[in-house]
């Protein structure tokens, strides 16, 4: 018997429960390869990459160097990679970062098949996914799972306040055109959601390819219908050129174009010229405080440009993603999803906000109006911020939600 204790006298102190030690050392060892690792998945050369892209990975680069580049004392390291926005491509990247390279978290995937591949993956391996790029709210509802949060803003909430807005003017009957994939019917569906709901209608609709070369076609459908308002559910230059076009068609002012998706990049490219008096939701405007042009201004040291919503989200999903590795003492993706849902998300980007259990990570959105030439004081001075959308009133409720992981009340 003395033999056997002395044999097993190291393990002993565990086994009776003896136990602070050995749950320390246990926690310490949750860190998977000794190094917690993070992918940037997005569209790095096509028409997604000025919005997100590398401007993506740069915030994630910051967020990484900010919190010290390590995390309970293990290595953060930062990997990227193109998807294309190809369903496929990004789906083939996702699983040999999961399987192979031991990748704990994919943030950005602009572009919601992408996205939908990554977030059913993510469910397969129990592996994290934050989504600061794609827009669908069926990341949250069908497509849902316990390791994926939605983190920048959706189709949701991006409809919710411009058919609010516009509305209120009295413009009640519309004509939708969008992007013919995932994201553009997403988006047209909330459209006409909100419309049915505050009494407007839709007089017609119309989508065109990804990337399409030339909108005159569908911008004459949209003139001969009449309606008061073009609504345009695509996003970056698919929503640059049909503004442009719409313009060369004197399409306005008769006509109300109301972009659905619109980023400051975006703007940029569009000028104020053209872009001035729209309206549209934001999930963040660089200007708006000044914790966010302090951190704005950095990010424009880096790319020479101002950060979309994208970017600072980015930023913001990173840093509280290691607040919460630090916190779990560990980088298990089921682990890492359960402390995030625990944790308020309060920081220069994100005000009042949630991680729900649909993963839907609530917080304040904004209602802003382009400024005309005039009114801009400065370069990137282009938004009046004309009010703030309360988070559990931007998106969609939790009563509404399809997502199996929410419990019925």
């Amino acid at each position: 018997m003395r033999r056997f204790l002395e044999r097993h006298r190291a393990i002993l102190p565990c086994a009776l429960g003896a136990g602070l030690l050995c749950s320390a050392a246990a926690q310490a060892q949750q860190i998977s390869d000794e190094v917690v690792r993070i992918g940037v998945l997005s569209d790095m050369s096509g028409l997604y990459a000025d919005t997100a892209g590398r401007g993506s990975l740069e915030a994630v680069k910051m967020a990484v160097e900010d919190f010290g580049g390590q995390v309970l004392g293990k290595k953060i390291e930062v990997v990227w990679a193109d998807h294309q926005n190809k369903a496929d491509v990004g789906a083939t990247h996702a699983r040999t970062w999961f399987d192979r390279d031991g990748v704990d978290l994919i943030v950005d995937i602009n572009n919601t098949a992408v996205a939908v591949a990554v977030n059913n993956l993510a469910r397969e391996r129990g592996k994290m996914v934050i989504n600061t790029g794609g827009a669908s709210d069926i990341l949250t509802n069908e497509h849902c799972a316990p390791t994926a949060i939605h983190y920048t803003y959706d189709t949701y909430a991006l409809a919710n306040g411009a058919v609010h807005g516009i509305l209120a003017q009295g413009k009640k009957d519309w004509f939708i055109l969008g992007v013919d994939y995932a994201f553009g019917k997403a988006m047209a569906a909330n459209v006409t959601e909100f419309l049915k709901e505050g009494g407007g209608k839709v007089v017609g609709t119309t989508s065109h390819p990804l990337n399409a070369s030339d909108f005159s076609s569908f911008l004459l459908q949209a003139q001969a219908s009449k309606a008061s308002v073009i609504n345009l559910a695509n996003a970056t230059s698919d929503t640059v050129n049909t503004i442009k076009a719409a313009r060369e068609f004197n399409i306005t002012p008769k006509q109300t174009l109301v972009p659905n998706l619109l980023f400051i990049n975006d703007v940029h490219a569009l000028g104020l010229r053209h872009g001035q008096g729209m309206v549209f939701t934001s999930g963040f405007y660089w200007d708006r405080t000044d914790a966010t042009r302090v951190w704005s201004r950095r990010f424009f040291e880096k790319m020479k440009k101002m950060p979309s919503m994208i970017h600072a989200g980015g930023y913001s999903a990173v840093t509280n993603y290691l607040k919460a590795v630090q916190a779990a003492k560990s980088d298990d993706g089921a682990t890492v999803a359960r402390q995030l849902k625990q944790m308020p998300i309060e920081d220069f980007f994100a005000q009042n906000g949630k991680v729900r259990e649909d993963g839907r990570m609530v917080h304040d959105m904004y209602l802003v109006q382009i400024k005309t030439p005039e009114e801009s004081r400065y370069p990137w001075d282009y938004y009046k911020v004309l009010s703030t959308i309360p988070g559990d009133q931007a998106f969609r409720p939790l009563s509404k939600s399809t997502c199996k992981l929410v419990k019925a009340s």
